[in-house]
């Protein structure tokens, strides 16, 4: 909503010294959003003045029309000669009054007038359009043409109003009322403690028998509607400047007189309005639902198929307009026009104010796509009283601009409504807001938002019409809270009981993170909405558990209308867009919750509001929710460790995976048990499986390794991509959750290398599994540093795997016998499980 501060201070005596500035911060202190003030005219400087046109010369060998002027602008030039002009506009005749700026004067946007020569001739300034000047679109694209009274000389910037300031309020959904001159006034009286004079409170002729006949056959639809009758209007009448300029400064385009008294009253008292041509409307206006499939042609010049539950405005023929959208063609305002038997045009109007239901001119507006000034007000509330005075003021203006005659009719058809009222403590508020008011603030505060206030300890709050947002005591209280000010609420802390921090869950989590995140990963985060599309490109098998999802019943976009059971879309759309952009050498990671709708489902029951549910409702309500765990994720491309003078770098590669895997499980107390694997997204050669043992049994947490190359290709990603995903709650469930400190020992460690050659389909991990075991508790770790094939040495289908063995004791020095001993043993094992022999 754009409010012109000019417009504001006829509704409320500013003080004078007061900026557009001044009003925004105590609007904003007031709750309202004011996004910018515009300064309108700041950079504009004059002689800017009113001429007349006195002769054109059209001026021949030019590519386009171009015309030498002479332009009276009395002694503005002060010598009181003609001004010699060159123009190219073609739409002013001689004798038009238009505005001119003289050589010295600067434009908006800090263009400067002097006299130049162009097309052969010197031009001492220039004629004026309406964006040259800076107000928006009048509708004529061309020169501004004054009206004949207008006196030559004249200051135009006085006369246009050129310089302003206007106020760009975003108007929240619940305050309709501020969707209007009178709502922002009412506002900034309050904010001021000022007094507001409210247009709405004009005397209006009670209805009676003689007005224009109206026939409402949808109460629920139209409570109100209220219609008056103007005759003898001049079709030649044009809309003042004043109002022209009102109207563009809040963002209208100026059309007509009738038109234009009709948004301008709109805009100024929040009712919308509807002009009709009398002649052109035939019998008794109706308002009723439309019949399927009924046809109108709007304004806009389109013809619409009616729906059964749209709101329309009727004659005898049928429907002429969409109630509290837009009207119909059949009854548009017609414009001027000259013919040999004078001025035609629309002579007798039938003004409508109604007030519709918000739901329906809702509906409406969305079913054909109709966004108006009228429906956007109707959607958010309108005053219903505020119909009869804003019909009497549209009268009022049409009789004054235009010379017409107001009928002495009055239509007005009422649907009985008794006023709102709400019951509230007075010390309600206090409560809400943690501040002790008393209850004279709190009368007073309700007060001036318009409510009718009784009672003492009890409060009996009659709602102003013009607030249909206000439906409950917290309304009432947050009316209260905010006139006091929100920036005077107390800034307390919680203070939570002692032993009630993080979970261990929340930790586990948190230590995921900071462990990738110290391994170089960058966090990503995504959307937990995936297509069902993205499992085939996953390569996902069709009985795959993935595959079955959790629909939304109105996604954010149809095409991701499912819930993701697994992170890794996310992460590799993440992965695809940087790599895009010039990344290559990316390293991301997102812990978050995955869907997985249950066997058995279930439809969740509604909470109470009034008191904290119970155990077993809740427990209900999580029994109908899907299963979520958490899980954690890693994507890689690119190099994983840089080139430079120290050396050459390296490409990630599966490992870097696993490794990542590894350290999430060192976090949750855990060890993984990495062996051959193959699942969906990975490499077949490349992927491993992940394992953890808990209470003896074994269970498969997630996979890691290479992509397969279908599924790089499917989504565009770069060769030879990683990633590892695992389920961080069977982690947790595996792990058993104590931290533990490193232990360093004083006695020196005895380090032992075995080379074990082995069938090349035996996986490593059973190899260093029985090295493990049979090393017993002296064996402090175990690395695989090398692997050897060369069918010469070893013979062919075998492999070397050369492991380095650290032993301790923590109480003594160990002997090489007894770490020959373990070594030993550890070999035996490994032989007799794997059928491992010593290499050489």
């Amino acid at each position: 909503m754009r409010v012109p501060l000019s417009w504001l201070r006829e509704y409320v005596d500013l003080p004078a010294t007061e900026t557009g500035r001044d009003v925004q911060a105590k609007l904003i202190s007031a709750g309202l959003e004011v996004e910018t003030v515009e300064q309108l005219g700041a950079d504009l400087k004059g002689p800017l003045v009113v001429g007349q046109v006195l002769t054109i010369e059209e001026l021949e060998g030019f590519k386009k029309p171009i015309r030498f002027c002479t332009v009276d602008v009395g002694q503005a030039n002060g010598t009181g000669e003609p001004q010699e002009i060159v123009c190219g506009a073609r739409n002013f005749a001689v004798g038009d009054k238009v505005v001119v700026v003289l050589p010295g004067a600067t434009l908006p946007g800090g263009f400067s007038i002097a006299a130049r020569k162009t097309y052969g001739r010197v031009s001492h300034g220039m004629i004026c359009s309406s964006d040259e000047l800076g107000m928006g679109d009048d509708g004529a694209h061309g020169i501004i043409v004054l009206p004949p009274e207008t006196e030559v000389g004249k200051d135009a910037i006085e006369l246009l109003e050129l310089v302003d300031e206007v106020l760009d309020i975003a108007v929240t959904a619940n305050r309709g009322d501020c969707l209007s001159i009178r709502g922002v006034a009412r506002e900034t009286a309050i904010a001021y403690g000022l007094p507001l004079r409210d247009l709405a409170l004009i005397d209006v002729p009670a209805p009676n028998a003689f007005g224009y006949p109206v026939q409402v056959s949808e109460p629920f639809g139209c409570d109100r509607f209220t219609a008056r009758t103007v005759t003898g209007l001049q079709p030649e009448a044009r809309s003042p400047i004043w109002l022209q300029r009102r109207l563009q400064k809040v963002g209208m385009r100026p059309i007509s007189l009738a038109v234009d008294v009709t948004n301008y009253v709109m805009m100024e008292l929040g009712q919308p309005l509807h002009a009709y041509d009398r002649k052109l409307v035939q019998g008794t206006i109706g308002v009723r639902r439309a019949e399927e499939g009924e046809k109108l042609v709007t304004l806009d010049g389109v013809e619409r198929t009616l729906h059964a539950e749209d709101l329309v405005i009727t004659d005898e023929r049928g429907p002429i307009g969409l109630a509290g959208v837009m009207g119909g063609a059949n009854t548009e305002i017609a414009d001027h026009e000259v013919t040999e038997d004078g001025v035609n045009g629309t002579t007798d109007v039938v003004i409508e104010a109604a007030h519709f239901d918000p739901v329906a001119v809702a509906r409406t507006g969305r079913r054909h796509k109709l966004l108006t000034e009228a429906s956007r007000r109707f959607e958010r509330g309108v005053d219903p009283q505020a119909a009869a005075a804003a019909a009497q003021r549209t009268v009022d203006l049409l009789v004054l601009l235009a010379g017409g005659t107001a009928e002495a009719g009055v239509t007005e058809v009422v649907a009985p409504s008794a006023p709102h009222t709400i019951t509230i403590p007075a010390d309600h508020p206090d409560r809400v807001a943690g501040v002790d008011y008393g209850r004279e603030t709190v009368v007073r505060r309700l007060q001036q938002v318009g409510c009718d206030v009784y009672g003492q300890d009890e409060l009996i709050v009659t709602v102003p019409s013009w607030r249909p947002d206000l439906a409950d005591p917290n309304d009432l209280a947050e009316e209260v809270i905010r006139l006091e000010g929100y920036e005077n609420l107390p800034s307390t802390l919680p203070k939570p009981p002692s032993g009630r921090g993080l979970t261990h869950r929340q930790r586990l989590h948190r230590r995921a993170g900071r462990a990738l995140a110290g391994a170089g990963y960058v966090e990503a985060p995504n959307y937990p909405f995936v297509s069902e599309q993205v499992f085939d490109q996953l390569g996902l098998e069709a009985d795959d558990p993935a595959r079955r999802v959790v629909k939304l019943v109105n996604p954010l976009s149809d095409e991701e209308p499912a819930l993701r059971t697994t992170l890794l879309p996310g992460l590799l759309g993440a992965l695809r867009r940087n790599a895009g952009r010039g990344s290559h050498d990316l390293a991301l990671f997102e812990t978050g919750l995955v869907f997985h709708p249950r066997e058995e489902q279930r439809v969740a029951a509604h909470l109470p509001a009034d008191r904290r549910p119970t155990d077993e409702e809740i427990a209900a309500l999580n029994a109908a929710l899907p299963e979520q765990p958490r899980h954690v994720a890693v994507v890689l491309a690119g190099a994983r460790e840089q080139s430079g003078w120290w050396g050459k770098g390296r490409p990630a590669d599966w490992a870097d995976a696993v490794e990542a895997a590894r350290a999430v499980a060192r976090e949750a107390g855990t060890e993984l048990v990495v062996r051959k694997g193959q699942y969906g997204p990975w490499h077949p050669g490349r992927c491993a499986e992940l394992v953890v043992v808990a209470d003896g049994t074994e269970r498969v947490v997630g996979h890691a390794g290479e992509l397969h190359p279908r599924v790089l290709k499917a989504l565009g990603l770069p060769e030879r991509t990683c990633a590892a995903e695992l389920n961080l709650d069977a982690l947790e469930a595996a792990g058993d959750g104590v931290p533990r400190a490193p232990r360093i020992s004083t006695f020196p460690v005895a380090t032992q290398d075995v080379a074990l050659v082995v069938d090349q389909f035996v996986p490593h991990a059973d190899v260093e599994a029985a090295l493990r075991e049979g090393a017993g508790e002296l064996l402090e770790s175990i690395r695989l540093f090398d692997v050897y094939e060369n069918a010469e040495q070893l013979g062919d289908g075998k492999k070397s795997l050369a492991y380095a063995l650290r032993f301790r004791a923590g109480d003594r020095t160990l002997t090489v016998d007894e770490a020959s001993a373990a070594r030993d043993a550890a070999v035996a094992l490994a032989g007799e499980r794997t059928g491992a022999v010593l290499r050489g």
